[in-house]
């Protein structure tokens, strides 16, 4: 049974940092590229951050270039997004995301609050 279990989410002032983590099962984690999304209130799903498979590259959305650090732990099945100087704008839940091909798998979310 394929899981993404999201974890580390909560509420953080505005400047603080979150550190978020999703731990894979029931799928070979390591050959597939992982993704956070996130999506705020009345917004659509947002690709935040993108790692390949062995975690050589990696992508971000403007909107958290410079803030945010996506990295994976291959061997404990992990992926993690780093959120540093947050902002009220980053509040959503935020959604981890595996993808080969036509496999699409998602977790179920965390929120993230950023208060002003």
């Amino acid at each position: 049974q394929v899981q993404l279990v999201e974890s580390g989410g909560g509420l953080v002032q505005g400047g603080g940092s979150l550190r978020l983590s999703c731990a894979a099962s029931g799928f070979t984690f390591s050959i597939y590229s992982m993704n956070w999304h996130r999506q705020a209130p009345g917004k659509e799903r947002e690709l935040v951050a993108t790692i390949t498979s062995t975690g050589r590259s990696t992508n971000y959305a403007d909107s958290v270039k410079g803030r945010f650090t996506i990295s994976r732990d291959n061997a404990k099945n992990t992926v993690y997004l780093e959120m540093n100087s947050l902002k009220p704008e980053d509040t959503a839940v935020y959604y981890c995301n595996a993808k080969r091909g036509f496999f699409d798998y998602w977790g179920q979310g965390t929120q993230v609050t950023v208060s002003s």
